[in-house]
């Protein structure tokens, strides 16, 4: 039965087998240039795939490791990790016998065998999106050891190889020798003959087959309805991309609600998957340095040759006492060390932009200002994505000034030199001299308000728990902006630990 393309977006169709949701429904796809066509969506936990339905009869093929593929290209499949077998594969080569690294056997009712997309033959190029062809045998199974839960394997079939590893397993044991097996190998006649492949994975249904064409991993995938690079929203249209750069393309759907359920149901898989690596990753650090959030943003970038600004896909991640700014997510606890932007949490502002202070069509937006620098413009798809990264500022908030515990500014106080401290349990304190001595010290619950000249002078006024009266404290300080940060971020987080004392004083006020 063929599909009416006059029909266009369907609703969204849901399976449950054994317990593994999945959806699917049609809609239009297109390059963003081209007129759209017809095309079915089908939507798992962990990957969104685009699919064309099958108009020739051909013979099934069943999808699995003695069944490699016949086409040439490469493909991307996403594993997860089990408890018992992990990967569920074996593989032998690598660059010190001159061959890529080779999937050698896959274990049945294992991982790899359950993703139904792994071949015996099939050379492993990247692991997360890394390299591995230029690796030795033993580094290829250390990265493999040590990619995480979920892990996303790009792919090329040797068809050449596939006869020879397949004779081998009836008499391969877990000691067999890599180097022999290699040397057998590169002596095999039809080796020279290589050729790589990408298998074509069929759903069938009882009336249509469906051809995948292009499938795109949803961790860490960046899903937006925006035009790239521009704040123009695309009307009944989104796309999703995968880790390395793989599209969707442009998904339309002509139906608003339809979309709204795609938009929904994608995002909700991407932030779970999202916030399993977060977990992951969290494993290999301590509670004071542990990842609050994940996500992406888009940057706004001023540009001088042309008069609106232009945006950029950025990865935000909240770690600790940083926020970090990534131009491609970090695929390991190595890759959170190398950021293309690092503030300290403590030492930076972060603000909502309310509708009216838009600068352009985008919407969901907030400032980041870290001492010393330019501000950053920053937007997210939703209003839901702006919540959680606010909730997780403040709770980053938390945890980066108590990490703190305290941080001493130099002033000076009626000409005099000396340190205002802000001390996460004392409060504000202002010493003099060499021998340090407390002139005075307030509670952060006494602070009534405070006003500065933009330059470096402050003043501080609190109120006398016994008098009620008010007491200004004049200081000048030349890092002014650094110290109004700091005591921002100390005051945010006496509200976001619910203080007691704090929350009656600003109800009292």
């Amino acid at each position: 039965m063929k599909i009416n393309a006059s029909k266009m977006t369907t609703p969204i169709e849901e399976k449950d087998v054994q317990n593994l949701k999945t959806r699917t429904g049609m809609v239009m796809i297109s390059d963003g240039k081209s007129k759209p066509e017809l095309a079915r969506l089908h939507l798992s936990m962990e990957m969104i795939t685009i699919q064309k339905q099958d108009t020739t009869t051909p013979t099934p093929t069943p999808t699995n490791a003695t069944h490699p593929p016949i086409e040439s290209k490469e493909r991307m499949v996403q594993i997860t990790r089990q408890k018992v077998g992990g990967l569920g594969l074996s593989i032998k080569g690598g660059a010190e016998h001159k061959l890529p690294i080779l999937i050698s056997r896959i274990y049945k009712d294992q991982a790899a065998d359950a993703t139904g997309q792994l071949f015996v033959g099939d050379a492993i190029i990247k692991v997360n999106g890394e390299y591995i062809t230029a690796c030795p045998h033993d580094d290829a199974v250390n990265i493999l050891r040590n990619a995480g839960d979920i892990v996303v394997l790009t792919v090329k079939h040797y068809r050449a190889a596939t006869p020879f590893l397949q004779k081998q397993l009836s008499r391969e044991t877990p000691e067999s020798d890599n180097d022999a097996t290699c040397a057998e190998l590169k002596a095999d006649e039809n080796w020279k003959s290589v050729n790589s492949s990408r298998p074509v994975s069929i759903s069938s249904e009882p009336e249509n087959r469906w051809l995948d064409l292009v499938s795109v991993p949803l961790m860490m995938a960046y899903v937006t309805r925006y035009i790239y690079g521009t704040d123009k929203l695309r009307p009944n249209a989104f796309e999703v991309r995968g880790l390395n750069g793989t599209t969707t393309g442009i998904i339309h759907c002509d139906d608003l609600a339809i979309l709204s359920q795609w938009l929904k149901y994608i995002t909700d898989n991407v932030v779970g998957l999202t916030s399993l690596q977060m977990k992951l990753f969290n494993r290999n650090f301590p509670v004071g340095e542990r990842i609050e959030y994940m996500g992406w943003v888009n940057e706004g970038v001023i540009n001088n040759h042309i008069s609106w600004q232009s945006y950029k896909p950025r990865f935000l991640v909240l770690k600790g006492t940083e926020v970090m700014l990534f131009d491609s997510p970090p695929l390991n606890v190595t890759g959170l060390t190398k950021a293309n932007v690092a503030y300290k949490v403590y030492q930076t502002m972060f603000r909502v932009v309310k509708e009216s202070e838009t600068v352009d069509s985008r919407q969901h937006c907030f400032l980041l200002q870290s001492s010393g620098h330019e501000p950053r413009y920053l937007s997210v798809e939703t209003r839901q994505e702006l919540l959680r990264i606010e909730n997780s500022w403040n709770a980053a908030i938390v945890t980066s000034v108590i990490k703190l515990g305290r941080k001493t500014f130099a002033v000076s106080h009626h000409g005099k030199t000396g340190g205002l401290t802000l001390d996460w349990q004392a409060g504000f304190s202002l010493t003099e001299g060499a021998e340090a001595a407390v002139i005075w010290q307030y509670k952060f619950s006494q602070l009534r308000g405070s006003s500065d000249d933009g330059k470096s002078k402050l003043k501080l006024h609190f109120q006398d728990h016994e008098t009620r009266t008010i007491e200004t404290k004049e200081l000048e300080c030349h890092v002014l902006q650094s110290l109004l940060f700091c005591m921002h971020a100390f005051l945010t987080a006496k509200v976001a630990s619910v203080d007691p004392t704090f929350l009656s004083s600003i109800q009292q006020a």
